[in-house]
């Protein structure tokens, strides 16, 4: 969705209540889980956040805050989502003198034991999104070398909206990817 304006809070609870209603925009739901499938740009990025469990644990935090979100040019709608399947949640931008709110639905949570443990969620794209696609936010903690890690995977295609501003919606999730790291470390590092 956009507007000309920046969309009350009002609004902004509408378009989501009737997001919620839709179907994912694409078919290919839960497949961030294993590789992107064909047809979709892939992006995957990474950052070591520290070492041990207690920066493992909040990195956890961090996850279920929505801290990947904490950044000065967008807003999440809303950052008390619970971290679970089925939620939606719409993220408010501002650029080039307009405002786009775009909706997305979790898709399904990571939470793995293991010698490297995960922990996160994917959330897919709806039908109110510029783009098409799924991406997954995790935090890792590797119990061999004691390493924590913030990994974002995501694939995506724009929609032919999306396509007229190419570039600048390329240059988006760029900015996206390099900002929701440094969030993440910030809040992982915090004591």
């Amino acid at each position: 969705m956009f507007c000309l304006a920046k969309p009350s809070r009002d609004s902004i609870n509408k378009f989501i209540t009737l997001q919620q209603l839709q179907k994912f925009s694409y078919p290919e739901v839960g497949l961030s889980r294993m590789a992107a499938p064909t047809g979709y740009i892939l992006d995957h990025n990474r950052i070591k956040l520290g070492e041990g469990a207690e920066t493992f644990d909040r990195a956890k935090r961090a996850i279920n805050r929505w801290k990947m979100f904490d950044l000065p040019w967008l807003e999440l709608c809303w950052p008390e989502a619970r971290i679970e399947p089925g939620v939606t949640v719409a993220v408010l931008v501002s650029h080039l003198g307009f405002w786009s709110l775009n909706a997305s639905r979790i898709v399904y949570v990571v939470d793995e034991p293991g010698p490297t443990e995960k922990y996160g969620f994917a959330y897919g794209t709806l039908p109110g999104h510029a783009e098409v696609g799924e991406e997954r936010f995790t935090v890792e903690f590797d119990s061999a070398d004691q390493s924590v890690w913030y990994d974002i995977y995501a694939f995506s295609r724009p929609t032919a909206l999306a396509r007229l501003a190419y570039p600048f919606a390329r240059s988006l999730q760029e900015r996206f990817a390099a900002d929701s790291k440094a969030a993440v470390l910030r809040a992982a590092q915090k004591s």
